[in-house]
């Protein structure tokens, strides 16, 4: 899809990847899907299975050619997070529980003010951590060996 970067980004994004959305504009308004993608360059989000647009793609080297059916970005401002005790679209806020964490809850005139969960999607790596060294990774005895005691003097430069 051929969208412009936006003029105006958004700093603090509420809606994540997984979060369950109602659609509030366009074609397919009151419908409901997660999110699949979120495009922060251009304030957009890609909600699964809805928003199907017809593409044309040309036949080339090593893919075919035809008319496949695709799913556009949506405008972030199209689209509301449901709220999880009522099931109706609601803004989002943030609180701190008693234990200190910050999280979401939702607001707004007939939202039940219930925490909002992060989506489960987001806890996992989309690539894995690796588990042994690389041949640029530094060595742990190189990382552990003391270079600087104050002390001692080991480490002091020569003035």
């Amino acid at each position: 899809m051929g969208w412009k970067a936006a003029e105006k980004l958004i700093t603090k994004w509420k809606i994540l990847r997984g979060d369950n959305v109602m659609i509030i504009r366009g074609k397919d308004k009151g419908e409901t899907g997660a999110i699949k993608r979120v495009i922060r360059s251009q304030n957009r989000v890609i909600v699964e299975g809805q928003n199907l647009v017809k593409k044309h793609v040309k036949q080339g080297q090593g893919h075919e050619g035809g008319i496949f059916t695709v799913e556009a970005p949506l405008h972030v401002s199209n689209v509301q997070v449901i709220d999880p005790v009522t099931g109706r679209p609601c803004k989002i806020g943030y609180r701190f529980m008693e234990d200190g964490s910050k999280v979401r809850v939702s607001r707004g005139r007939e939202a039940s003010g219930s925490v909002i969960p992060r989506p489960e999607i987001l806890k996992m790596r989309r690539k894995p951590r690796p588990i042994e060294p690389g041949p640029k990774d530094t060595p742990i005895d190189v990382v552990l060996e003391k270079t600087y005691d104050a002390k001692v003097g080991i480490g002091m430069p020569d003035l």
